[in-house]
């Protein structure tokens, strides 16, 4: 597959590839070189943990201390 680079520096990504890896109009990408090859990504605009925020529950009848202490510590030896 081939892609032609435009006199202003731009790319244009294959429609096939494009709908595989869900690129957008207005998507942001990564790009780096390795070696010869240039090598691009989606950028990653949203909060990774941002799902999992609020998630987590204590076992019953311990306050963060205790749960902190208890995993530093191992058991509080």
């Amino acid at each position: 597959m081939t892609a032609l680079v435009t006199a202003e520096g731009s790319l244009a990504i294959p429609p096939e590839l494009r709908e595989r890896l869900g690129l957008t109009p207005g998507q942001t990408m990564e790009v780096q070189t390795e070696g010869r090859l240039l090598v691009a990504w989606k950028a990653s605009e949203d909060d990774q943990f941002e799902k999992w925020r609020g998630r987590g529950r204590l076992p019953a009848a311990q306050s963060t201390a205790e749960y902190l202490h208890l995993i530093r510590d191992g058991n509080g030896r």
